[in-house]
């Protein structure tokens, strides 16, 4: 059986999945964490049967060996907030965002679409007072960037 390949959307999802775990298990491998992430949007594929995600494993090694200069381009825009005062998830979402808009080579995502992405994820794992403020935070970087 073969499955089909993840929207954009998805990916970023299991980027965030897959960071997430990465953060909370000092053990586990990056690509391991990929793996998982992509299976459990098909819990019953065979290990061989699911597919190549190299926009996945480019969001989740970009944003993990860029890490240091990505959190330095958020911090002038948390207002009255520090990195690690924020949710986890918050925190990767706005990652994984300023690493689309900011730090991705060969990549055909517009700024505003990644904001959107990122609106988007927050909607689904965060709350309200969140998504407000990380469409603050990546809009004000945007605004700074044109």
């Amino acid at each position: 059986m073969t499955f089909p390949p993840l929207n954009r959307h998805q990916v970023r999802e299991k980027a965030l999945q897959a960071i997430f775990q990465l953060k909370f298990n000092d053990e586990l491998e990056r690509d391991e964490a990929i793996h998982a992430a992509i299976l459990s949007e098909w819990e019953d594929a065979e290990p061989g049967e699911l597919p190549d995600e190299p926009y996945l494993s480019s969001l989740v090694h970009g944003v993990l060996d860029n890490q240091e200069a990505i959190n330095e381009t958020i911090r002038p825009y948390l207002k009255n907030w520090t990195l690690e005062r924020l949710p986890k998830t918050d925190s990767i979402i706005l990652q994984l965002a300023v690493y689309e808009m900011c730090f991705a080579e060969n990549t055909d995502v517009p700024q505003r679409v990644a904001l959107n992405e990122a609106i988007e994820l927050a909607k689904e794992y965060c709350d309200e007072k969140s998504r407000k403020f990380i469409n603050g935070v990546l809009s004000n970087l945007m605004n700074t960037q044109e």
